[in-house]
């Protein structure tokens, strides 16, 4: 009988031997055997060390190997197949419908790293691009005080962000709006908050099968990943407070960003990825580029 441990050693070499690629809540093989197994366990996710030892029946192996199948042979990501995902240590529901929530602004909104901008002036955010609407829920539970609209193009991820609103019992405090870009929020807002499609069209191309599993919509950014965010740019001042910041994330896009908007005064934030992932724009900084 095979314990915990020995089946996710296992796993792992299988991930690894399959060459599928991470990057949707792991980094690694061994990181993404464990969650499926001990998901598919009803184990703890992170107290591993307390059941490594923990000796698995026969059935429950042939289980856990069918999930590591599935795995490998639709290369969809892990959170698709556990419908989970979590952010922050907060869980979320997550199914094809909407992007696999992953977001270094969850890191800032957790850590602290933009309440220098915000003050008693914060009290209505947006967060643009809502996805499955973890940003929102995230922003509800860390200040407790504000009102947030969750906007998306796609009725689909508003359906998904509708259960984590519900889930984590926030429906009086965030409202779903479907929008396209600015389009149909209702403004003004003291903080704004975007993960928007951002990737260029070299690198879809490029993307894992894992990644051309997430809505497409959600991802591509056009030829230099910056088409959403001139728009964005664009429009945001309007629909700011004075005080009001717009927290931008742009992945590995930066020298886009730098060259499509030289003049634009940046704030960039350090999150675990470094300081190239996420920026900060005062209403000010983007003044000059409305029209």
């Amino acid at each position: 009988m095979s314990s915990v441990i020995e089946l996710i050693e296992a796993g792992a070499r299988q991930l690894s031997d399959a060459g599928v690629a991470f990057g949707h809540g792991t980094d690694n093989a061994f990181d993404e055997a464990a969650w499926l197994v001990l998901w598919r366990l009803q184990l703890p996710l992170h107290e591993l060390d307390a059941v490594a030892d923990r000796p698995v029946s026969p059935a429950d192996a042939v289980r856990v190997a069918e999930l590591l199948a599935a795995r490998i042979a639709s290369r969809k990501p892990a959170a698709y197949l556990t419908k989970e995902a979590w952010l922050q240590g907060v869980p979320f529901y997550i199914d094809e419908r909407a992007i696999v929530p992953r977001s270094f602004i969850a890191e800032l909104l957790a850590d602290g790293g933009i309440d220098p901008w915000l003050g008693e002036h914060t009290r209505r955010v947006l967060d643009l691009c809502t996805g499955n609407g973890s940003l929102a829920v995230l922003a509800a539970l860390t200040y407790p005080e504000i009102a947030v609209d969750a906007a998306d193009l796609s009725a689909e991820a508003l359906e998904v962000a509708a259960i984590n609103v519900t889930r984590h019992q926030l429906d009086a405090r965030i409202t779903l709006l479907a929008s396209d870009g600015l389009a149909g929020v209702r403004g003004p807002y003291d903080l704004i908050l975007c993960n928007p499609p951002y990737v260029n069209t070299r690198s879809m191309a490029a993307l894992p099968a894992e990644y051309r599993a997430e809505p497409a919509l959600a991802l591509a950014g056009g030829a230099d990943g910056m088409d959403f965010v001139r728009q964005l740019l664009h429009d945001a001042p309007r629909c700011m407070t004075q005080a009001a910041v717009l927290v931008l994330e742009i992945g590995n896009e930066r020298a886009h960003f730098e060259a499509a908007f030289p003049a634009v005064e940046a704030v960039w934030l350090e999150t675990s990825a470094g300081e190239d992932q996420v920026l900060l724009l005062t209403r000010d900084a983007l003044a000059t580029l409305a029209g």
